[in-house]
């Protein structure tokens, strides 16, 4: 199994995740790790356990941490944020979590894998799917 770590860094005002997902098609692969991240937000979207909304965070926060899978169905993200006073909050990444100064990201891109997301009967949601590419003879 080969991988290739891929630290990036997003700028001010980006989208944290529509930024990741742009990330496979531009590597060329349909499978990758979110090991760790850290920066800041203007604005955090995240979808708290059980909720079926998003909560909209505003102020100056602070990643603590940011993981996930990204396959080329999309994003599966969840990241814990502080504000100014301290208070942590974390939960499923949704779309519209803004780049406040940076974000610093490291990935793990796997070649030999394609990731996706299926509709698990038990669960009720599209869970990871995950498939090792045949080796090339």
């Amino acid at each position: 199994m080969t991988a290739t770590h891929l630290p990036i860094r997003l700028r001010p005002s980006q989208d944290l995740r529509a930024a990741l997902q742009e990330i496979l098609p531009q590597q060329g692969v349909s499978a990758a790790y979110v090991l760790q991240g850290i920066g800041s937000l203007s604005v955090a979207q995240l979808r708290l356990a059980g909720a079926s909304q998003a909560t909209e965070l505003r102020g100056d926060l602070e990643i603590l941490s940011l993981a996930g899978t990204l396959s080329a169905d999309g994003a599966h993200l969840h990241m814990a944020v502080a504000d100014a006073q301290g208070r942590v909050t974390g939960g499923h990444v949704a779309a519209g979590c803004t780049v406040r100064t940076t974000a610093e990201l490291l990935l793990v891109l796997l070649p030999d894998y394609h990731f996706s997301r299926q509709q698990d009967a038990v669960t009720g949601y599209a869970e990871l799917a995950i498939h090792l590419h045949a080796p090339a003879e």
